[in-house]
């Protein structure tokens, strides 16, 4: 029995925010930033919030470790409504990390990876995986145990009647592969952001990019850096533009995108509406610190569509 709407597998880790119009210099030197808050990481994580925050019937699975880390985004989950009884603790490893030096307009970040990496199939409870309406997977190229594992894990969950999609995030090793694009062929919907799609896809024009992509996932949903989005499904292609909203942060609006445009897919709504829910979701939840301070409810995000759509 399909009890759940989404199942997000994927990673979960605090992002320590270091907020402010600063760059770091070597040498011993002291920078001020404006403030400092420890907030919800991870792009599964923040995934799951931001479909939970629009009413779906959300569950997590990834690993943390038995730590003062994994305790915050274990709680902090279940707080946002987030089902984590499938999620793994691991006495024996740190749970991830990330310090995020943001500015209104970009943001670096270096991550400790800890129990980021250790997901891997096995840890994933089937019964859970068969309560699913839709599996999402976060950060593929942080996951080197999980990635092998997905070609199975995408045939279970379409044998039970389930969806599935990926979100790529940024290849540190900057190689865009490992496996990724034969994985595609049995994903429903891919959602890398302009950066990702086109070094995947192998082509500077994006749309270029997204056209190579979507002959192999059935859906290809690209967000941009500067708000907006781009969605191919066979011969229909639709753009949406971004929807103005004061830049506080901008982390983990891909994460609320693809929180919105599941949400639509899961409605049943059409490809340009699925793209504007998406593009809403994102846009709105830059208002606030951290990724999921300002992800707004259902409700929200259809006002936000009201002038638009």
């Amino acid at each position: 029995m399909a009890d759940l709407d989404l199942l997000v597998l994927g990673d979960a880790n605090p992002d320590l925010i270091l907020a402010g119009d600063v760059e770091p210099v070597f040498g011993q030197a002291e920078k001020l930033v404006d403030e400092a808050r420890l907030v919800v990481g991870g792009s599964g994580a923040i995934t799951a919030c931001g479909a939970a925050r629009l009413g779906l019937r959300t569950a997590f699975v990834g690993v943390v470790g038995e730590d003062v880390f994994g305790r915050f985004m274990l709680g902090a989950l279940v707080e946002r409504g987030v089902d984590v009884s499938g999620c793994v603790v691991d006495p024996e490893r740190p749970t991830g990390i990330s310090v995020v030096l943001s500015r209104p307009e970009d943001r670096a970040t270096l991550t400790a990876t800890g129990t980021i990496s250790d997901l891997r199939g096995e840890l994933v409870d089937r019964s859970l995986l068969a309560r699913a309406r839709h599996v999402h997977v976060s950060s593929y190229f942080l996951q080197p145990r999980l990635a092998p594992d997905l070609p199975e894990l995408f045939e279970a969950a379409h044998a039970a009647g389930a969806t599935t999609s990926i979100d790529p995030n940024y290849d540190p090793a900057e190689r865009w592969d490992g496996g990724l694009l034969e994985v595609l062929a049995r994903t429903d919907v891919f959602l890398p952001n302009s950066v990702e799609a086109r070094a995947i896809g192998g082509a500077e024009d994006v749309d270029i990019a997204a056209e190579v992509l979507a002959e192999r996932a059935r859906v290809v949903a690209v967000k941009f850096g500067q708000g907006g989005g781009l969605a191919i499904s066979g011969e229909e292609r639709v753009r949406s533009e971004a929807i103005p909203a004061e830049v506080v942060d901008t982390t983990g609006a891909g994460d609320s995108f693809d929180a919105g445009f599941l949400a639509g897919m899961l409605a049943g709504w059409p490809l340009a509406r699925c793209l504007a829910l998406a593009v809403a979701c994102g846009s709105l939840s830059v208002r606030g610190v951290g990724g999921t301070a300002a992800q707004p409810t259902l409700a929200e995000a259809l006002a936000a569509l009201e002038p638009t759509t």
